[in-house]
């Protein structure tokens, strides 16, 4: 294994100086860089982009918001385009290239990114993954293309409905490939590599590099080229991180603090809040909303049109504090993102890293904060620093009121002074209060009316006093044995019997 290490900053001239154009990229290429507004590239793209178009394995390890897409996309590009075709027929627009990632929303950012790279070009590319329909993805498979950047799940569907041959594929990349064993792939990247051909080139990339990912590169792997253009593990030194003890049953009130301290303070108040548990980002969410934040919340459960409308909302501006599991930790890529804030400290340390780098990308500075509770997340803590080889500062929230004592003692003193002033009205030596006016003394007196109708007594009528005389004529010859006298009833027309 050949292991490349990027030179300090102090020696890097010959990268500083570097540009695309020395890569011997295509002119339809560059010319989508160009309007892109790429210049330079980052180190870990110097780097990369020549040993894949070389078309070696390789492991590429760098700190997140560093261009790793652009890493692998553009020489897979330029490896592709001597086999671009405009030819409607699918047949000619077999999948050359499969990139495989963790995640829907970073499955969706690198297709982006790819299908800028290449729109000069007639290569085709499409994304697929789960939870939104497939049919759409089925017609843009069976119309073929050459790069197909999918999340392992969804791949493995189409392969079962053939709408999908991976048998020509000659490039694999595997994005955030630690993210995809911390979530359970491993069966399913098996599969999919099962079905590729054996003579491919594959490229591993990840912001982190765990012992169970080399094992894993040296099953997929042929001699790869291991390139690190930064200490392995490694924070972005951009990121201001900053850690803050509370009390368990105090964090919700800490964010708020946190977050209506840096509005106070003139800062931006967007910021990505993470945290463990579905059912605890749902409940920070609702929380922030009740305290006047704009809030809202994306996880597993939420289906992927109201994740896309909800990562809309935030990129736009609508949206002020997005609070995500781990499904956002990989993969968001929102320029100028100012601050990041683990409402919960991650159980993987791998994870405080993934996290923070949402924040300081492409060169910015950005906020780290976290909050802990003693004795819960200690050792969680002891391990990301361990992780990064560096100790957190520990900060301390000014002007923090978790459990409102001060709001208590105002409303207390509040309520002294008004049962002082009652007092004082009541011993007469406040003002005298105006007596409220006693509407009984203008209610009428009832009176009875003088209408003679309403003062005579009860006359029954006269047909009242004829049915009561027949029902007495009845009864009386009831109680007699006789028959009683016949009544006249009515009938159906028909029903009376004839007269012979």
């Amino acid at each position: 294994m050949t292991t490349t290490n990027a030179p300090e900053p102090t020696t890097a001239g010959q990268t500083a100086v570097q540009t695309f154009d020395s890569f011997g990229l295509d002119a339809r290429i560059l010319r989508a860089l160009s309007e892109q507004g790429y210049t330079t590239p980052t180190p870990i793209q110097a780097q990369a982009i020549p040993v894949v178009l070389m078309g070696k394995d390789m492991m590429g390890a760098a700190q997140t918001g560093t261009g790793k897409t652009a890493g692998f996309a553009l020489p897979i590009i330029q490896r592709l385009l001597p086999l671009a075709n405009a030819s409607a027929s699918p047949a000619r627009h077999p999948v050359r290239a499969l990139m495989l990632t963790p995640t829907r929303e970073l499955a969706d950012q690198v297709y982006d990114n790819v299908a800028r790279y290449a729109k000069h070009t007639d290569l085709r590319s499409t994304v697929v993954f789960g939870g939104v329909d497939m049919n759409p993805q089925t017609d843009a498979l069976r119309r073929g293309v050459e790069i197909l950047v999918a999340t392992p799940g969804r791949l493995l569907d189409h392969v079962q409905q053939k709408a999908v041959n991976l048998s020509q594929v000659q490039m694999l990349v595997l994005d955030e490939a630690d993210r995809m064993l911390d979530m359970g792939f491993l069966p399913d990247l098996q599969r999919i590599i099962n079905l590729l051909p054996a003579q491919r080139q594959t490229l591993l990339f990840s912001a982190t590099f765990s012992a169970e990912i080399k094992r894993l590169a040296s099953s997929y792997l042929k001699h790869p080229v291991t390139i690190e253009v930064a200490r392995s593990n490694s924070t972005n030194e951009n990121v201001r991180q900053m850690v803050y003890q509370v009390e368990d049953g105090h964090k919700q009130a800490a964010v708020v603090h946190l977050l209506k301290q840096r509005a106070e303070q003139g800062l931006s108040r967007q910021c990505i809040v993470f945290v463990n548990s579905k059912i605890g980002c749902s409940r920070l969410a609702r929380h922030l909303e009740r305290e006047g934040i704009n809030a809202a919340a994306i996880h597993g459960d939420k289906t992927q049109t109201e994740r896309m409308q909800t990562l809309d909302g935030f990129k736009t501006g609508t949206i002020d504090a997005l609070v995500a599991t781990d499904v956002a930790a990989r993969g968001l890529d929102i320029p100028d993102m100012p601050c990041v804030v683990n409402f919960d400290v991650p159980y993987s340390a791998e994870d405080y890293v993934h996290r923070i780098g949402r924040t300081g990308r492409a060169g910015a500075s950005g906020d780290a904060l976290s909050i802990y509770v003693p004795g819960n997340d200690e050792r969680l803590l002891s391990d990301i620093e361990k992780l990064i080889k560096r100790s957190i500062p520990r900060g301390k929230l000014e002007g923090f009121d978790p459990t409102g004592e001060r709001a208590r003692q105002g409303d207390t003193e509040r309520r002294r002074e008004r049962s002082d002033v009652r007092r004082a009205r009541g011993n007469g030596e406040g003002e005298e209060r105006p007596r409220r006016h006693d509407h009984s003394a203008n209610r009428q007196v009832f009176r009875a009316s003088d209408d003679p109708f309403f003062s005579r007594p009860y006359e029954p009528s006269a047909a009242s006093v004829a049915q009561a005389k027949a029902a007495d004529e009845v009864a009386a010859a009831l109680t007699r044995g006789r028959q009683a006298p016949k009544r006249p009833v009515a009938a159906l027309l028909g029903g009376v019997p004839r007269k012979s």
